[in-house]
């Protein structure tokens, strides 16, 4: 696949921002790969304050005739679920819910499913059905649906559509790229996304080909290490010519799940002692005008430089500028880091399931 290709087939789906209450703020649960489920009480109340500005979601269908839904496409987890008509959570209450009596095309699996995310977590059983992303349709698609969630209280969005690998999915199903990828949905098993920095209506997941509208100069291709999440090998990081982190190489994963920029604790703080951040109530805050004379943060990756500018980590929220980057995952994994959705506005993203690699450049 060249880079600037634009496949016949492709299908560009639009995201849009979300819009939670004040509500949803307080009580919302950052999502992130189902293993690293022990994220510290800080970690978590960071993330929850950044849905209305980094989360992106979109519309499918399930059944015939189609009942929609707004879900996150997240690479970091495997499975399609919305919730349950007959779903008794609270959570399940403020979104829409599948009837599964009101599709003639539904077929119950029976099978009963738990699915773990950072601190949420659903209980239901597995179905099958039509699903459509809009011109694309994954007939007898397995899909979970939900009769308890935790976590997931006034969220915007219904359910999650991931788009890791097989591996990480429920036993004994095929995820949907999968299911599309099979039924000749697409030429090219890729998928990609631009999440649109200043426009957020602006940003689309868009399958089976690229756009290099949304990009700039060439896509530099990464392989993917392991090939359960979409993770990469990552050289060091850097700030003012200096490494600060991952100085002897690490993992990072591409998590468009997740909200911020996440690492080992220590590593983190020397990150935070860079920036002369102070901490305030659990978050590492700076000054305002910081930001106007504060260095990028490089992550190199396969040679190549990605800087993050600050006007890209730091954040203003109610008066206090803070930093996206937190601690937290040495709970899972000793050295692994996970770029969230504030390092991938900043890079157009291409996932090339055949190849099995990761391509990026700089949005536009």
């Amino acid at each position: 696949m060249k880079g600037d290709d634009v496949c016949a087939d492709t299908v560009v789906s639009p995201l849009y921002p979300s819009s939670p209450s004040h509500k949803a703020l307080r009580t919302g649960r950052k999502l992130t790969f189902p293993n690293i489920t022990h994220l510290p009480q800080s970690v978590q109340d960071a993330a929850k304050e950044q849905m209305t500005r980094t989360a992106y979601v979109g519309n499918i269908t399930i059944g015939t005739p189609p009942q929609e839904f707004r879900v996150v496409f997240d690479t970091g987890s495997a499975n399609l679920w919305v919730p349950c008509i007959t779903c008794t959570s609270p959570a399940c209450y403020t979104h829409k819910t599948f009837n599964p009596q009101n599709s003639s095309s539904f077929r119950e699996v029976g099978s009963p499913i738990t699915i773990f995310y950072g601190s949420g977590i659903i209980q239901g059983f597995l179905g099958s059905d039509t699903v459509r992303i809009g011109n694309l349709v994954s007939p007898e698609q397995s899909f979970g649906l939900s009769l308890e969630e935790y976590g997931f209280d006034s969220l915007p969005f219904d359910g999650i559509l991931g788009l890791a690998f097989p591996s990480m999915g429920i036993e004994d199903t095929i995820p949907i790229f999968d299911n599309l990828w099979s039924h000749g949905a697409f030429s090219e098993p890729v998928f990609a996304f631009y999440l649109n920095t200043n426009k957020p209506e602006g940003s689309v997941v868009m399958f089976g080909g690229v756009d290099h509208r949304y990009y700039k100069g060439e896509l530099n291709w990464i392989p993917v290490s392991q090939t359960s999440h979409w993770q990469i090998s990552m050289n060091n990081i850097s700030m003012n010519g200096t490494v600060t982190a991952c100085s002897c190489g690490c993992e990072a994963l591409l998590d468009t799940g997740t909200s911020l920029i996440y690492g080992p604790t220590k590593l983190v703080t020397n990150i935070h002692k860079l920036m002369n951040a102070r901490l305030e109530n659990s978050e590492y805050v700076v000054s305002c005008d910081a930001v106007k004379t504060l260095p990028p943060v490089i992550f190199n990756i396969n040679g190549i430089d990605y800087p993050l500018r600050p006007q890209a980590y730091i954040i203003k929220i109610q008066n206090n500028c803070r930093s996206v980057f937190q601690g937290g995952t040495e709970n899972s994994s000793l050295n692994t880091w996970i770029l969230g959705d504030i390092f991938l506005r900043q890079y157009f993203s291409v996932f090339d399931r055949k190849n099995r690699r990761i391509g990026l450049a700089p949005a536009v």
